[in-house]
């Protein structure tokens, strides 16, 4: 992770396994997350998750590196709008519930939407980072 430290701008990508877990290869990191100082650094982060199997932990794993990523001084961008998903709960969302923290796929149930919502988000980082 410390490699990361050599840009400006950062996107970390994560997905989320089983009943709300990390992936492996994040676990043997995790740590290493609470000791990066991103202090004038851009972060953007996206998921993956299946919203129907583990409708109850969607994206959850999104919502843990967003917290753990939160204190480091960086500043977050690419929040993503919740809508046109199906799901029961989410770690993955913001205190008023209406973004996931990141760009959040589903390539399991929404295939068909994976690319035009990374292309939209996309945009979206360019417009906010006034590129």
């Amino acid at each position: 992770l410390k490699h990361c430290l050599d840009y400006d701008f950062i996107i970390f990508g994560i997905s989320t396994w089983d009943y709300g877990e990390l992936q492996e290869d994040w676990e043997s990191y995790w740590e290493d997350i609470a000791t990066l100082d991103l202090t004038n650094k851009v972060v953007a982060i996206y998921g993956m998750g299946d919203q129907i199997g583990y409708t109850e932990w969607f994206q959850d794993a999104l919502g843990m590196l967003h917290d753990a990523i939160l204190p480091s001084g960086c500043k977050l961008v690419g929040y993503w709008p919740n809508n046109g998903y199906e799901f029961t709960a989410s770690k993955a969302l913001t205190e008023d519930k209406s973004l996931f923290v990141g760009l959040s796929l589903d390539d399991e149930n929404q295939f068909d939407l994976t690319d035009k919502r990374i292309n939209n988000w996309c945009e979206q980082l360019v417009q906010e980072l006034n590129i």
